[in-house]
C-alpha cells in the first residue's frame, strides 16, 4: 500500500523524461536540500521535546502513540476480554482456595485416623483412602481450571490471528 522501491523507480523515470537532462541536476540538488531541512527540523523538534519532557522522554512508548496502531476493534476486544479474564482469575482463585480447604480437611481427617489407629481404632486405611481421594479430586479440579484458562487463551489467540489476517 505504501511507497515501495518499484514505485519510486517509476516516479524517477517519469521525472527524468519530464525534466530532461538539463534541469534534472538542479532539481536533484533542491530535493537533497529539502530532505536535509526536513531532517534538521525533525531533529530540532525531537531535541526540544526531550528538553521539555526531561527524563520521561525515554520512558514513552512512541509506537503505541502511532495513529496507524489505532484499531477500534482491538481496543474493544481487549476491554471485553479484560473483564472476562478478571472473572476467570477470580473463579480460579476461588477454586484453588476451595481445593486447598479440602486438602487441609483431608489431612486433618488423616491425622485423626492415624491417632485412632495408634489408639487401636484400625481405620487408618480408610483415612488414607479418603485423603488420597480428596487430593485426587482437588488435583482434577485444579487441572480442569487450568484447561479452561488455556481454552480461553487459545480462543483469544485465534481471534488475534483472524484479525491480523484481515
Amino acid at each position: 500500500m505504501g511507497l515501495t522501491i518499484d514505485k519510486i523507480l517509476v516516479i524517477l523515470v517519469i521525472a527524468m523524461f519530464l525534466l530532461g537532462p538539463d534541469r534534472l541536476p538542479m532539481y536533484a540538488k533542491k530535493l537533497g536540500e529539502f530532505v536535509r531541512n526536513v531532517k534538521h527540523m525533525a531533529d530540532g523538534a525531537k531535541d526540544r521535546l526531550r528538553d521539555e519532557m526531561g527524563p520521561d522522554f525515554d520512558d514513552v512508548d512512541w509506537k503505541q502513540l502511532d495513529p496507524r496502531q489505532y484499531d477500534p476493534r482491538r481496543i474493544i476486544r481487549d476491554a471485553l476480554l479484560e473483564d472476562e479474564r478478571e472473572a476467570q482469575a477470580a473463579a480460579r482463585k476461588a477454586r484453588v482456595a476451595e481445593a486447598a480447604e479440602r486438602r487441609k480437611e483431608a489431612a486433618e481427617k488423616a491425622a485423626g485416623g492415624d491417632a485412632a489407629d495408634d489408639a487401636g481404632g484400625g481405620e487408618s486405611a480408610a483415612g488414607a483412602d479418603a485423603t488420597a481421594e480428596a487430593a485426587a479430586e482437588a488435583s482434577a479440579e485444579s487441572t480442569a481450571a487450568d484447561a479452561a484458562g488455556a481454552d480461553a487463551s487459545e480462543t483469544v489467540a485465534a481471534v488475534n490471528y483472524d484479525e491480523e489476517a484481515t
